[in-house]
């Protein structure tokens, strides 16, 4: 993988944050907040309760206008597009959330056409291939693509959730708690199927988590939301940060079985 990045990192970040300021009324989430993911790379994002991890992506992906600061995708600055213009950076990306967010009255195929209707002007059958393309490469079996998310496992619902979200072939990937829910075994199993798309696909992936073992399993780079700002690192660099949160989310036993956690 660090060939890929070394070889695109002279056209610059793939996505910048810039000063970033989030406030709701008198509560401050970000101020000054600064993030820069290299293309190629697995950003892992982490950070306590209410510090505002998802206000962040809604804010990365132009879904949530932030008071102050700027939000680039290979130098276009997202804060200062018309909704036409971000529509349209739009289907660069691909996004899995939560809980899956599929709709729950469609098959996972119509999911999955979902982007493609909205963005490709293609006809039925094309749309059939491709969608069905897309459930095959993220290890679902095709009979899967006739059911709707009500009749399937979580760890296929995760599945299909990042089958929609690479409809378009997109250059990043972002994932909202990608593992949250899955045991230990369908974990590392999803953690896997990432890792083996992003190779394939020369994706770069920003993702959202709680999950240490997911984090040292994937993630080149961590940013850590402390403080209104953000810490970015190596695992190794984080790891020595002295800040007493990011000392007690990285060091302990977890930790310890990633010979990580130096000295603790």
């Amino acid at each position: 993988m660090s060939g890929g990045v070394g070889e695109q990192a002279a056209v610059g970040p793939a996505i910048e944050a810039l000063g970033i300021i989030n406030r709701f009324g008198s509560q401050t989430v970000h101020d000054g907040l600064d993030m820069s993911v290299v293309p190629g790379e697995v950003f892992g994002i982490v950070g306590g309760s209410g510090s505002g991890k998802s206000v962040l992506l809604r804010t990365i992906l132009g879904l949530h206008r932030p008071q102050g600061g700027e939000v680039r995708f290979f130098g276009t600055d997202l804060t200062r597009l018309s909704d036409r213009e971000l529509r349209a950076v739009k289907a660069q990306y691909g996004v899995t959330f939560q809980a899956g967010a599929l709709f729950s009255s469609l098959t996972v195929l119509q999911n999955v056409q979902l982007p493609m209707i909205e963005h490709l002007q293609l006809p039925p059958r094309a749309l059939d291939e491709l969608a069905m393309l897309k459930v095959r490469l993220v290890g679902l079996p095709a009979e899967a693509a006739w059911k709707f998310p009500a009749q399937l496992s979580g760890g296929m619902v995760k599945r299909a959730a990042l089958a929609r979200a690479l409809a378009l072939d997109p250059r990043l990937l972002f994932l909202d708690e990608p593992t949250s829910g899955l045991d230990p075994i369908g974990a590392a199993s999803f953690d896997e199927l990432v890792m083996g798309l992003q190779r394939e696909l020369a994706l770069t992936i920003v993702m959202i988590t709680h999950d240490l073992d997911s984090i040292f399993r994937t993630c080149n780079r961590v940013g850590v939301i402390v403080d209104r700002k953000m810490v970015s690192g190596t695992l190794a660099e984080i790891a020595e940060n002295p800040h007493p949160w990011i000392q007690s989310y990285f060091h302990g036993d977890r930790a310890r079985r990633f010979e990580v956690s130096h000295g603790a």
